[in-house]
């Protein structure tokens, strides 16, 4: 697909109901995110709540414990998109220590970061800091946009699979955006569809352990075709959840994407493959 079919793909779809709908949610999430914005310029984050017994946890909180103590135990690490910072995740991060997850860090990079794969390095040294520190073998990995390739870089690429048990991503170019060739900047060209880090993540990746939950959009503004935020990979355990009417900057506060995420996490075992 050109630009320009992008641009009439966008087009035939910009004045429907849904997509107002869900532009009018976007704007006021974006309202309030930017007012949160400055919170986040001083650094990721740890949020960890270890717990010796079930004095004074809520229902669901003890569910979780005592149902699954290693799920609870799990590190989460949330990764932002490009542009953006960790207070994306706020609501996100209080859902999960509601549901009972003790351990949940956030990951930052720069606005100005040229790279997918060195940002991937650097994420793999944080999450061997992560596991080392807590004393857990694997983690999961939440990415919003930019956040969830560099996550699945780092899985396919960088031998990540040992270490991430489930990664969730929301919105992500997996297979790449049109939008992308509106600017000439060198980390927006990786995300081209015919980029040569599409191509690589395009290759054989037998033997890949982790777990893949896409989130995607019917109404994302950055992702062209929206269906592009698909895994579609024969060699990875991928899942696919079409959420309808949300747009690209809301998925990381969406009530339902987050309550499915918390369940999603809640179950370590579970491998359902979507085609």
């Amino acid at each position: 697909m050109s630009i320009f079919d992008g641009f009439k793909y966008g087009a035939r779809s910009a004045l429907s109901p849904r997509v107002l709908q869900g532009a009018a949610v976007e704007l006021g999430w974006i309202t309030t995110h930017l007012a949160m914005y400055p919170f986040g310029l001083v650094g990721g984050s740890q949020y960890q709540a270890d717990r010796l017994n079930l004095a004074g946890l809520t229902p669901a909180q003890r569910s979780l414990l005592v149902g699954d103590v290693q799920a609870a135990g799990t590190p989460i690490l949330l990764a932002h998109g490009i542009i953006d910072n960790h207070t994306v995740f706020a609501l996100m991060r209080r859902q999960l220590l509601r549901r009972g997850f003790t351990r949940i860090h956030t990951f930052s990079y720069s606005p100005l970061t040229l790279d997918v794969r060195s940002t991937a390095e650097r994420l793999g040294t944080e999450i061997e800091k992560i596991c080392e520190e807590s004393g857990s073998e694997q983690i999961h990995v939440v990415g919003h946009s930019l956040g969830g390739l560099i996550a699945r870089y780092y899985i396919q690429r960088l031998g990540g699979d040992e270490r991430v048990h489930t990664c969730v991503t929301l919105g992500t170019p997996h297979q790449g955006t049109v939008a992308a060739r509106l600017l000439p900047w060198p980390l927006v060209r990786q995300l081209r569809p015919d980029s040569d880090l599409m191509a690589e993540l395009a290759e054989p990746a037998p033997g890949c352990h982790t777990r893949f939950i896409a989130f995607y959009s019917d109404v994302d503004q950055l992702i062209v075709p929206q269906r592009r935020a698909r895994i579609s990979h024969p060699d990875l355990y991928a899942q696919n959840i079409r959420v309808n009417g949300v747009g690209h900057l809301s998925l990381p506060f969406h009530g339902e994407v987050v309550h499915q995420i918390t369940g999603v996490l809640s179950h370590l075992d579970e491998q359902d493959t979507v085609a």
